[in-house]
């Protein structure tokens, strides 16, 4: 952590630098790091907390082996994207940015992917699928567990 603090040290505004390279790094903010980081920056622990808890990006548990994140924006609304969500959390047993317990999946929630004309759409790790039914939905959750 203290290695991706150095590097950013100098830049202006190095909070949001250094918290997007620790969740590149490690997946998530781990709490413990709050104090280091506003000792580091001379900032307030509340600062920094703020921060990490404001913007939904910023994870303070790991995520599970697969991150299945489904867009809840307008265009993919109008056509089931919520109750994609709702499908997702009855199968999974989790809710928007939990993981289950064995790890497998974490689920999210987003509000664009970007593929607007082929919603509803999901995205299961690196992976995006566009006018995603039901029956498919489960399939994608099947093979991410």
């Amino acid at each position: 952590m203290r290695s991706v603090v150095a590097r950013h040290r100098d830049d202006r505004g190095a909070l949001l630098p250094i918290l997007h390279s620790l969740m590149e790094e490690l997946g998530h903010i781990d709490p413990a790091a709050i104090p280091i980081l506003a000792d580091e920056l001379n900032l307030s622990r509340a600062d920094v907390h703020g921060v990490v808890t404001f913007y939904h990006d910023f994870r303070q548990t790991p995520p599970g082996r697969t991150k299945v994140r489904i867009c809840r924006a307008e265009a993919c609304q109008a056509v089931g994207g919520d109750e994609l969500v709702e499908r997702a959390k009855s199968r999974t047993g989790v809710g928007i940015g939990e993981t289950t317990p064995d790890g497998a999946i974490t689920l999210e929630q987003v509000f664009c992917l970007g593929n607007c004309a082929l919603g509803p759409s999901v995205q299961v790790g690196d992976r995006l699928y566009g006018r995603v039914g039901a029956q498919q939905l489960d399939r994608l959750l099947e093979g991410a567990a």
